[in-house]
């Protein structure tokens, strides 16, 4: 299988057959086409005379030689479709891994840029609520669904209810926040939710996504903070749950 428009193959004239049966578009065909060629030509070999040991091979050398992730998955898609479809060996596409995509890391903000981006939040509300969530290390979601009586000045803890997976757990209540929160309870007087918004309901949580948009850009901080990013910078201290 080579790219020289003068004579093709048998074998390459079966995949574009059997990619145009199946409605592949002519980029997708094209990109498994490029892909199955550069395959043979790393062996100096058919494709068809190459086993599942050398698709191992040529997947570490593309690795090598720097491949992103998604062009080394498009590149497993082609040698899948190739075995499965055109050579018709079923047990050989399944065994062809595609690759994961590496998670990136969260922003991790300087404790500058933390009481930076505090500072810019103008809503005694919104503030205290993304304070907590910092100090607590606490989501969103977690961070809107807590009551008054949820904050336990005498154990120093947050009981933090019906969490990830429907699950309550207890965490850390620091002096230092429950200083902050007193002072939000005395000016704010809330009575049932710590975070009250609209009729009996707790405050949106895009209230606080729409919070951290802009006092990320108040704070002039180039990296992109949410309340995901508050999380990993301190990160919650789990008593039980």
């Amino acid at each position: 299988m080579t790219d020289a428009p003068a004579a093709v193959s048998p074998l390459r004239r079966r995949m574009i057959d059997d990619m145009t049966l199946r409605n592949l578009s002519p980029a997708t065909q094209r990109s498994y086409l490029h892909a199955v060629t550069k395959f043979s030509r790393y062996f100096g070999r058919s494709p068809d005379r190459l086993g599942l040991e050398d698709v191992r091979a040529f997947q570490v050398y593309l690795v090598s030689q720097g491949i992103s992730w998604p062009a080394l998955n498009q590149t497993v898609c082609a040698l899948r479709f190739f075995y499965g479809v055109t050579l018709d060996r079923a047990e050989i596409p399944e065994r062809i891994a595609y690759a994961r995509t590496p998670r990136k890391l969260p922003a991790i903000l300087s404790a500058d840029e933390v009481v930076r981006f505090l500072e810019a939040v103008p809503s005694l509300k919104a503030r205290t609520a993304l304070t907590t969530a910092y100090a607590a290390g606490l989501r969103a979601s977690e961070t809107v669904s807590l009551k008054v009586g949820d904050i336990d000045s005498q154990r120093m803890v947050i009981q933090v209810r019906h969490g990830k997976g429907a699950k309550d757990r207890t965490v850390m209540l620091s002096p230092q926040l429950l200083a902050i929160l007193r002072t939000y309870w005395r000016l704010a007087r809330p009575r049932n939710w710590l975070f009250p918004g609209r009729g009996d309901k707790p405050i949106d949580v895009q209230v606080l996504y729409a919070a951290c948009r802009s006092a990320t850009k108040a704070a002039g901080l180039t990296k992109r903070v949410s309340v995901h990013t508050l999380r990993h910078y301190l990160p919650c201290r789990t008593m039980s749950g």
